[in-house]
């Protein structure tokens, strides 16, 4: 059965296309410092907001018209398959994500469930065998069920806590049968409401004995995935422990975790956080935790969770910048974690809101390899820092130094003469790397 058939395989056109079902400016074919724009964006599709979600909000009901949602149950996550893979088929795309919930219905009981899932997964798998778009990541649902009011790991059950250690392993088992290239932790309601109730250092201590559970689990079944923690400050709580990039590091690090985990960073997570989206990337880069990122945009005026699809060009090229600064993502990839606004509810919206992502992520790539190749931030860098090169400035880079040679240092100096930060110059120059893009000088 076909889904999209009025649709047919979404091929790179060019800037000048004016069909809306074709690549503008990404061309999967194209290579840039010898690797191609698909090995290096390696775009991944949410299989939750683009097969599951039906547009609802905490304001009003579904209005998403799917021609899969006619079946139920079983029925349905079969369909949803069927679906999902004519779509990656015809996007072209390399990867996609998953939930477990996402892909087959909880029954009963977690028996049950897993049932449900090892029949869907044998069907995930059996599509797979034909289709080049694989794995990028799964994770467990371990927020959405009233089970998991006061959390999962962090519950103040002993029984959710082993219920939610039944479904990651579960989920383990699944991302290697399937061949994850990574697996993620996204602690939905891991954090606390209030402090009144909550006992803080067992909550934290017990997600640190939950996370080492898995690490040994996945060293016991051979699943070698990158393991992915992803940050976000609030919302479904008031504080979750994976607060941002930083306080997600010095929580691995207090584990003796952080050999076994990189962050999978999504951009409307890190300006929830009071964050840029580089900021984030920034951070993990220069720590050497940059593992994948969820690209998305959140709306400036709305202080949730709102998802859209990246469409902003300076996000796209400042994130790529870091990126490719990474020496690219590894295992990981650019998951759209994104879905079509409620009022675009027809099935052909799903294929414009990706071509416009993956366009504007192409754009990024460009403009950041050209700013890398040019040395412009480089430059800017290395002239505003100029005076740790030399003198007492290296002496303190390296660490050779003191306080009583820097108080003699101070003693003796003159007037210290600041040089401009030029900020507006900087963003200028960006902008005009950015118009250069389109016009192809």
């Amino acid at each position: 059965m076909t889904y999209f058939n009025t649709i047919s395989k979404i091929n790179y056109e060019g800037a000048g296309s004016t069909n809306p079902f074709a690549f503008k400016f990404y061309n999967p074919k194209e290579e840039i410092n010898g690797k191609t724009m698909e090995e290096i964006l390696r775009f991944g599709v949410a299989y939750w907001h683009t097969f599951t979600m039906d547009g609802s909000d905490p304001f009003g009901s579904g209005t998403m018209i799917r021609s899969w949602d006619k079946f139920k149950g079983m029925d349905l996550a079969k369909a949803r398959v069927e679906a999902a893979f004519e779509f990656f088929e015809k996007l072209d795309v390399p990867f996609f994500c998953f939930h477990d919930v996402d892909i087959a219905p909880e029954g009963d009981s977690l028996r049950e469930t897993n049932q449900n899932l090892d029949i869907i997964v044998s069907m995930v798998k059996d599509y797979m065998k034909t289709s080049k778009t694989k794995l990028l990541w799964n994770t467990a649902n371990n927020f959405t069920h009233p089970r998991f009011i006061h959390g999962a790991a962090t519950s103040n059950s002993a029984d959710i806590f082993a219920y939610s250690a039944a479904k990651v392993k579960k989920g383990l088992e699944v991302g290697k049968e399937l061949g994850a290239e990574n697996y993620v932790f996204w602690g939905g309601r891991e954090g606390y409401e209030t402090l009144l109730n909550t006992n803080m250092k067992l909550e934290m201590d017990n997600l640190g004995r939950f996370l080492q559970m898995a690490v040994d689990y996945a060293k016991e079944i051979g699943f070698d995935a990158q393991f992915l923690i992803e940050p976000k400050p609030k919302e479904p709580t008031t504080h979750q422990y994976d607060f941002d990039v930083a306080t997600g590091y010095a929580f691995l690090q207090h584990y003796n975790l952080q050999d076994h985990f990189k962050f999978n960073i999504e951009a409307n997570h890190a300006t929830l956080a009071g964050h840029t989206f580089e900021h984030e990337l920034r951070y993990a880069r220069v720590h050497n935790m940059l593992g994948s990122v969820d690209a998305n945009q959140g709306d400036p005026l709305l202080g949730w969770d709102t998802d859209e699809f990246p469409t902003d060009l300076c996000s796209t090229t400042l994130a790529m910048y870091e990126i490719l600064k990474n020496g690219g993502l590894g295992r990981g990839g650019l998951n759209f974690d994104a879905k079509v606004r409620r009022g675009s509810f027809e099935q052909e919206d799903l294929f414009h809101a990706h071509i416009a992502g993956m366009d504007s992520f192409a754009v990024g790539l460009k403009v950041a390899n050209k700013l890398i190749e040019d040395r412009v931030l480089e430059d800017i860098l290395d002239n505003r820092y100029m005076s740790f090169t030399d003198g007492i400035g290296l002496d303190i880079a390296e660490g050779k130094t003191n306080f009583h040679e820097l108080e003699q240092h101070a003693l003796n100096l003159g007037e210290v003469k600041h040089q401009s930060g030029r900020l507006e110059k900087v963003k200028a120059t960006i902008n005009q790397y950015l118009l250069r893009a389109y016009t192809g000088e």
